[in-house]
């Protein structure tokens, strides 16, 4: 007869997979949104080609499960009751963004609610290592899409100076090929990011319940959790590649290169750093720099305003809506 601790874990295996479909699903508009306003690439060829790179890009490195996984809360300290509340706030706050068509952040409400669970789960707020949460997490998540919108204005501002002889129909006709290179690296960083975040929770389970002595990724998460990543990507979000590529500024082949050649530069840099980033607030922040470089009232601020707002509710919101089901959960 199956343990009811191994059952739970095979629970939690699933949750996690789910939240990584919906991951993939919510996020893909990040790898694409800029090619397909362009009319470089198909929503069809885009998303095939982001779910191809996404997947090969989740072999990248287990840096940022780590940090995700042991660095943020101790495994050892908490029981899967904690772990199922945080992915289903997670889920259900990127089911709730993504029904209004606001490119929020899956790693925002991810962490938020890993945060969120554990600190109602012990009652004290010391369960959570906030020298690592700081540092490696939030830190990051500040200054990335400060970084993103620095260096999409000035990749654009060099483009511009660079190309500013060369007829247009020549600069569409070259970046049009230039930005499918650029969409497929800007897929292969989100893969190799985000996809790590899931199998930092699946592994962290794995740890809290004995069935792993110590933190290491086993190569069957890293393919269930790849897998899952392109398979959420295939199913595409159009409404998330509208507000990103098409309401935030007006994009052509040569903006869209630059955006995701400066969105690509950070995500890696912050992987490198073991820096669980938001691919979504990176992109988008790039949009905005590479729109800005034109003139600043290129930008459709009001949009801008909009997100902004639903990055800063992201992390608390998600830690009320998992504190509250771990809650209940307990209860039961």
């Amino acid at each position: 007869m199956l343990s009811s601790t191994l059952i739970l874990t095979v629970v939690i295996v699933i949750i996690a997979l789910v939240f990584d479909i919906i991951n993939g699903f919510h996020d893909s508009a990040n790898a694409i949104a800029c090619c397909v306003s362009t009319r470089v690439m198909t929503l069809k060829d885009a998303v095939v080609m982001s779910a191809f790179f996404n997947f090969i890009g989740a072999f990248m490195s287990v840096k940022v499960a780590q940090t995700v996984g042991k660095g943020i809360v101790n495994p050892n300290d908490i029981t899967q009751n904690v772990i199922i509340a945080a992915l289903l706030g997670a889920i259900i706050w990127n089911l709730i963004t993504w029904y209004f068509g606001i490119p929020s952040s899956s790693s925002h409400a991810l962490i938020g609610g890993l945060v969120g669970s554990a600190i109602v789960y012990k009652s004290s707020f010391l369960i959570i290592n906030w020298g690592s949460l700081f540092f490696e997490v939030i830190l990051w998540l500040i200054l990335s899409p400060i970084m993103g919108f620095i260096i999409g204005f000035v990749f654009m501002t060099i483009m511009n100076m660079i190309l500013k002889n060369t007829r247009p129909s020549t600069v569409t006709k070259i970046f049009s090929k230039a930005q499918i290179f650029s969409a497929m690296l800007i897929a292969f960083n989100h893969g190799g990011n985000d996809a790590q975040k899931t199998m930092g929770i699946i592994t962290m389970t794995l740890v809290s319940t004995g069935f792993l002595q110590v933190f290491a990724v086993p190569l069957w998460v890293k393919v269930c959790c790849a897998l899952a990543m392109a398979l959420g990507t295939s199913l595409g979000g159009k409404k998330i590649i509208k507000t990103m590529g098409c309401k935030m500024a007006k994009m052509a082949p040569v903006n869209g290169f630059s955006a995701e050649m400066g969105a690509s530069a950070v995500i890696f840099t912050a992987t490198m750093f073991n820096a669980p980033v938001s691919t979504t607030h990176i992109i988008t922040t790039a949009i905005m720099g590479v729109g800005a470089s034109k003139r600043f009232s290129a930008v459709r601020w009001a949009v801008v305003k909009d997100i902004v707002f639903a990055w800063i509710v992201t992390i608390p919101g998600c830690a009320l809506i998992s504190g509250v089901l771990v809650f209940l959960i307990e209860l039961i």
